[in-house]
């Protein structure tokens, strides 16, 4: 079949001087504001833009490094929302599209219509489930990827939004930003089995590797909350940098990085490291502005922070928590995963 996105190099910005910057890998962003997906070759330094037919909020790489999941609502703005709108201005459905991370530019391998104001998808280990958020419609949904259909809706808390897949496979935990709390979905069954409160505003989550605690970003209170995941409570709160949002731990289990987006008015520029044992910050490290979404590479060397105001993403090595090189990449960078190179 024949593509109907085209693709187009940008250049590189920004090396920082006397820094180790040998990378490599991929990672990917969602550029929501652009209509766009950004890949990152950081063999080359090359990034290149791809258009997309969904105004994608949040990307994700499946475990096997095989497929790309990328969610968002589709595009077309009328002229009370940015969401696209049937004749009677009510909100239509978005969508998942499932891609072949070699080719990202070729015709998605899924395209399939998932719920109102999908927000963050997960895939499990096997690369055969996906689980999408739909914020509007309070529930997940639960995708057969080989079948290419919906198999399932697991209700949750209010306005679900940013979730990940506990280490063992057996948990999804959904951060749940207007009733403040996380729901605790139980994969086998496919249920919500409990919610747990944690504070104002919680938009993503983040598992350390031994899976014993999660940390959940409170947008609304500057802070972070930590769950006891055995106890499947509250425990502790951490607090950071303004309104953060995404968290994602370091490989070893030992440290949480949080990227603090600010206000649209007030843009914040920083990421803050919660070391896991004492659960205090241990550093501020300044990104660009908004800093959003985080993921860490998979040796633990390297952090990737998209920066939504910036339109970039800062790299920070973790041995010296400073940024040593930032792309420029698509209009708004939400979402952002990595690949291992093959």
């Amino acid at each position: 079949m024949k593509t109907i996105l085209m693709s187009y190099l940008l250049i590189i910005i920004i090396p920082f001087a006397n820094a180790s910057t040998s990378m490599s890998g991929f990672v990917y962003t969602a550029n929501e504001e652009g209509n766009s997906m950004s890949v990152i070759n950081l063999t080359t330094g090359d990034v290149e833009n791809i258009p997309t037919k969904i105004t994608p909020h949040n990307i994700q790489v499946s475990g096997d490094g095989k497929l790309l999941l990328i969610v968002g609502p589709v595009v077309k703005k009328s002229k009370h929302s940015g969401m696209k709108m049937d004749k009677n201005e009510k909100m239509v459905p978005g969508k998942l599209l499932v891609l072949n991370s070699l080719q990202p530019d070729a015709e998605p391998l899924v395209d399939l219509e998932v719920g109102l104001h999908p927000a963050h998808v997960v895939v499990n280990a096997e690369s055969k489930l996906a689980y999408v958020t739909n914020s509007e419609d309070n529930d997940v949904s639960l995708i057969d990827l080989e079948k290419k259909k919906v198999i399932g809706k697991i209700k949750t808390g209010q306005f679900p939004h940013g979730m990940r897949m506990s280490p063992n496979g057996n948990e999804i935990y959904v951060a749940n930003v207007n009733d403040n709390t996380v729901s605790v979905i139980d994969v086998i069954k496919s249920i919500e089995v409990t919610k747990i409160p944690v504070g104002k505003g919680p938009v993503q989550v983040a598992f350390i590797s031994d899976g014993k605690y999660a940390y959940v970003s409170l947008r609304d209170q500057n802070s972070v909350a930590v769950i006891d995941t055995k106890l499947q409570k509250k425990i502790a709160n951490v607090s950071v940098g303004r309104n953060p949002i995404q968290v994602f731990a370091t490989p070893n289990g030992k440290l949480v990085y949080v990227a603090n987006q600010g206000t649209e008015t007030q843009p914040d520029n920083s990421v803050s490291v919660i070391e896991t044992d004492s659960n205090k910050v241990v550093a501020t490290i300044q990104t660009g502005k908004g800093a959003h979404g985080v993921v860490v590479s998979n040796d633990g060397k390297r952090v990737f922070v998209s920066n939504i105001v910036d339109s970039s993403v800062s790299v920070i090595d973790t041995g010296t928590q400073k940024v040593i090189r930032s792309y420029k990449v698509g209009k708004g960078p939400n979402g952002i995963t990595f690949k291992e190179t093959p």
